[in-house]
Formats: structure tokens, sequence, C-alpha cells
């Protein structure tokens, strides 16, 4: 994996969090593996494909879901997630795509990333690839960014 295209990616997140959500973020120490990658009970999983191609996974707790639909919400409480609630965790997936979109632009690499799906529950997706994942530490909690994608 190219670093700069790896850096691209880990930067579309933070930048959704602080720019979109008014959030302090600090990336902390990134792991590689062809392991599991654990869904932390809430991910947002996004294809990539392109001048790339490969999987975004952005993984959380139910309480980070829960912070983030409340900001998105404007800053109410949410107690649960209700079709809404799941329905702006896709919502935050699509602000990640897009941007991801923008700043690989930005290295030059040309991208299409699908349409976000959303996992509910503890799982681990399983690949031959190897994951780069970037915990990314913030007020409402921590947001975990699995990336593998390769050049054509």
């Amino acid at each position: 994996m190219n670093v700069n295209h790896v850096n691209a990616i880990c930067r579309a997140t933070q930048t959704i969090l602080q720019s979109h959500f008014g959030i302090e973020v600090t990336p902390l120490k990134p792991s590689a593996g062809k392991g599991p990658v654990p869904s932390n009970h809430v991910s947002v999983i996004l294809g990539v494909s392109g001048q790339l191609n490969g999987q975004i996974i952005c993984s959380f707790s139910e309480s980070t879901a829960k912070g983030i639909v409340g900001v998105m919400m404007g800053g109410v409480e949410v107690e649960t997630l209700d079709d809404i609630g799941w329905s702006a965790v896709q919502e935050f997936g699509n602000w990640v795509a897009g941007n991801t979109a923008t700043e690989l632009s930005k290295e030059e690499c040309i991208i299409d990333v699908t349409p976000p799906i959303v996992n509910e529950g503890a799982s681990k997706y399983h690949s031959n690839k190897t994951f780069i994942s970037i915990p990314l530490d913030s007020q409402i909690g921590m947001i975990e960014v699995h990336i593998s994608v390769s050049d054509q």
C-alpha cells in the first residue's frame, strides 16, 4: 500500500470529524496485518474501485455510534440507535467516502466508492489482504479506520 494513499484516507476521516463535527481527533499508533479486522459492534464498510481497489472499514463502539449520531442531529443525546440513527451512521459513511475521493484526488488518484454498508453487532472481517488499522481517539470515543487498498 502506498503511504500517501493511506494518509489521504485517514486524513479524510479526521477532516470529517474535525470540520463537520467540531471534534478534536488524535491519531494513535497504526498497526498492519492480515488477521481478522474487528467490527467493534458498529462498522461502516466502503468498497473502493478505480485507480485503487479494496476496502475501507470504519469501526467503533455502539456508544461512539450514538455520539456520532447525536452530533449529526444537532447535539442531542441518543439513547438507542433506531432506523434514523442507523441511517445517520450510513450517512457518516457517505461523508467519509466523499471526502476520501477528494483527498485521494489531491494525490492524483481517482476512485469510486461504493455506497456504505453498515454492520451491527460484534463480528470479525477476514481477508487475505493486508489491512492498515489507524485508531483515532476523540471525545466521542475511539474510531478505527481499517484500510486495504492496492493499485490496479
